[in-house]
């Protein structure tokens, strides 16, 4: 279905409850996004974590279990370990506005066999940018991710940004899940329309309270599989997807077909019919590499090279979720590597 037009309700108001009611209106039927009870007490929750001088760098999900497995870090101590670490916290440890904040949010766990409570979202920062996330483990179908490739995905995508000599006015975030690609640009070009584009509603909440801690008034969640819920073209379009072939099939992991590749090539492909003459296609992800052979380059160079004026392929990180090689369907890949794609339309 397509998403309705929501651009003048958004931009006719700063209140982020009311936003978010233009969110609610694409989830899906039946979909259970995250319980957030205010979505204004959210945003001013982040706020005042930004102004306490709140900073934390999201790791992988193994190193999150080593580090939450030491004893002494069985309970949170401080910010960091409750909006962090995802862990345990008695009363007192949180500031009573900052409490009260995320109890009128719906995001503060009951108790469970105990006096201690948890924070039913996690909050990761790129410089001083704050954004809110699912919590620790990101087991639910619907979880929405945040980590190391989303630190790798921005980096790239400034770089890239930086060498571009052209306007961007419209432009849209693939599967933007937390908002994080999607607002970056955002701010980077503050007159351009960015939608932040996913299935997931939590995702969407996430992407619109999100944009309003960081000022990012540009940006529209709006719901849509791949580019069917949004109409037009533009000038950049930009993607970190899932890459992995998960066995139960998580929205935010799963990426389908041979070795996890599916859904990476599909954006290639719908990417290059809709972007603008000379506008760029800007892609994160992970692909397998078999008997030192990259499959997903080889699937869609053809399509590159017949409608691109120029691109690059560059492997960002040769060696990512190694423990991925150990699950079914990677029995003959070597590696994967975290790699970066910039493709510009044939004018």
């Amino acid at each position: 279905m397509r998403a309705p037009d929501c651009s003048a309700h958004m931009r006719a108001t700063d209140n982020v409850r009311e936003r978010t009611e233009c969110v609610r209106l694409l989830a899906h039927a039946g979909a259970m996004p995250l319980p957030i009870a205010s979505a204004d007490a959210l945003a001013a929750l982040g706020h005042s974590l930004s102004s306490s001088g709140y900073r934390f760098t999201t790791v992988t999900p193994a190193t999150h279990r080593r580090v939450n497995r030491r004893p002494e870090n069985a309970r949170a101590h401080d910010l960091r370990g409750i909006f962090g670490w995802s862990r345990p916290f008695g009363a007192g440890v949180l500031p009573p506005e900052m409490d009260a904040l995320l109890r009128r949010a719906g995001l503060c766990a009951p108790p469970e066999g105990g006096d201690d409570a948890r924070s039913l979202v996690r909050a990761s920062t790129i410089g001083e940018r704050l954004y809110f996330h699912s919590a620790f483990p990101t087991s639910d179908d619907d979880a929405v991710f945040f980590g190391p490739d989303t630190y790798r995905y921005v980096a790239a995508m400034r770089r890239s940004l930086a060498a571009l000599r052209r306007p961007v006015r419209r432009a849209v975030d693939i599967g933007a899940g937390s908002g994080a690609g999607a607002i970056e640009l955002a701010l980077l070009y503050p007159d351009a329309t960015v939608y932040g584009a996913d299935i997931n509603p939590s995702a969407l909440q996430l992407t619109e309270i999100n944009a309003a801690v960081n000022g990012a008034a540009n940006v529209l969640p709006v719901e849509s599989d791949l580019l069917d819920g949004v109409e037009g073209a533009f000038d950049i379009v930009m993607s970190n997807p899932p890459y992995i072939l998960d066995s139960d099939e998580l929205a935010y992991r799963h990426g389908g077909g041979e070795h996890g590749a599916e859904l990476s090539i599909r954006i290639v492909r719908a990417a290059l019919e809709r972007l603008q003459p000379g506008g760029s296609l800007l892609l994160y992800t992970g692909v397998a590499i078999v008997d030192g052979r990259d499959p997903f380059l080889a699937e869609i160079r053809a399509a590159l090279d017949a409608g691109c004026s120029a691109w690059t392929y560059e492997e960002l990180d040769p060696d990512i979720f190694g423990g991925q090689l150990d699950c079914d369907g990677y029995e003959r890949v070597e590696r994967i590597a975290a790699v970066w794609l910039h493709a510009v339309r044939r004018a």
